[in-house]
């Protein structure tokens, strides 16, 4: 299990539950219930990783506090 911040909200447009990870570039994913889009985050997070160092990319460490928001 990775500790990378995940933001979820409610999409109007996509009538679904969505989950970013802030910390890693384009990593998010959705779902009807908040459940099922933290599940979908999370494999999208072992993806994510997987895809980085398959092609030698860095990983950022999760940075263990609260992003802040612009």
């Amino acid at each position: 299990m990775h500790k990378y911040e995940v933001i979820l909200y409610w999409s109007n447009a996509d009538d679904v539950f969505v989950a970013e990870v802030p910390e890693l570039a384009g990593c998010m994913a959705h779902g009807s219930t908040q459940e099922a889009a933290l599940k979908n985050v999370n494999q999208a997070i072992e993806l994510w990783v997987e895809t980085a160092r398959e092609f030698g990319d860095p990983i950022p460490e999760p940075k263990g506090e609260r992003l802040m928001l612009a």
